[in-house]
């Protein structure tokens, strides 16, 4: 019997036709949404592999639904939304992806960078209501890019220093703080956190989500930055205390938030975030590029092509599970 793949959403084809080589693969259609609970236990129950994106909510009641789980294969470069202790205690290899979307994900972090400094989403909602202030107006009269400086929290991985070589292009000063400064890329300069906040026009959060970055950005490390400077969040959303945050936007303590990422996957209606003018939300677009989408979900199929020949896979993120795998039929 070929081995049986349930995939929760689509990918690329090429990743698919490559999966579909050697095994029975069967995709969840449905793109625009996570796949609901139910649904996930029931097709877990079926398959012998599980190949997951992002925000999949692999929990312990997933992981149980079949004791003949193989293998859960994960788009995601962290698996922050499976239970690997739980995979573990069975004996089941998580693999994640490595983080190729860092160019991707700096590219959309400086273009948000520029798109607040100049204002242009208030000039987009301004246009589509008829109302042009003019060139000579002062009303979105927004800030300079150039000679501004830009704060990198995880300076030291390829997020930050993709980051940093952009900002560096644009006449920026870069400051970075790192666990060990000496990593961070040559454009940036050390910094302790608390001086760069208290020196940055733009903050970056391009850190990993740990526990020692959960909710690293609370009232006090808000409290630390400019009144005038920007938050901008492509990385992980828990890094950021979301309540905190929405008490520093209303006060205009910092100027402002540019979210790609939420503490939870989506924000509910009536979130107050949804409220506030200096607050920009996009819906976690940092590595959303044909490109970037079509290598991750090559790289996902590699690793369970990998272990469907009874290999190893390259990036896992529990190794003491393979002490007993059985990965080939």
């Amino acid at each position: 019997m070929r081995p049986r793949i349930f995939v929760t959403q689509p990918i690329a084809e090429s990743a698919l036709k490559r999966l579909q080589a050697v095994a029975d693969v069967k995709v969840n259609p449905v793109s625009n949404r996570v796949i609901p609970k139910k649904a996930l236990v029931t097709a877990v129950r079926k398959h012998d592999f599980l190949f997951s994106l992002l925000h999949d909510v692999v929990d312990r009641s997933v992981i149980a639904a079949n004791p003949k789980l193989r293998a859960v294969t994960s788009m995601s470069i962290t698996p922050d939304n499976i239970d690997v202790g739980a995979a573990t205690a069975r004996r089941i290899p998580v693999t994640v992806v490595p983080p190729i979307v860092a160019e991707a994900t700096a590219d959309i972090n400086f273009g948000l960078t520029l798109m607040v400094a100049r204002r242009m989403v208030e000039g987009d909602r301004l246009v589509r209501k008829g109302i042009f202030p003019g060139a000579q107006s002062n009303h979105l009269a927004g800030a300079a890019v150039y000679g501004k400086t830009i704060g990198l929290v995880g300076g030291g991985g390829r997020i930050g220093g993709a980051v940093a070589r952009r900002a560096h292009g644009f006449g920026m000063r870069v400051l970075g703080n790192q666990r060990r400064l000496n990593c961070l890329p040559p454009e940036a300069e050390p910094a302790r956190l608390d001086d760069l906040l208290a020196a940055s026009d733009f903050v970056v959060v391009a850190c990993p989500l740990t526990p020692e970055t959960h909710h690293l950005f609370d009232r006090q490390r808000l409290g630390s930055m400019k009144r005038t400077a920007w938050l901008i969040n492509v990385g992980r959303g828990a890094v950021v205390q979301e309540e905190a945050l929405v008490e520093a936007l209303r006060g205009r303590s910092i100027g402002g938030a540019m979210l790609d990422v939420f503490e939870h996957y989506r924000l509910p209606p009536g979130h107050p975030l949804l409220a506030l003018d200096n607050a920009v939300l996009t819906p976690h677009l940092a590595g959303m590029t044909v490109e970037s989408r079509g290598r991750i979900s090559v790289a996902a199929a590699e690793e369970m092509l990998r272990m469907l020949d009874g290999e190893p896979p390259s990036n896992f993120v529990n190794p003491e599970a393979l002490a007993r795998i059985y990965l080939k039929p």
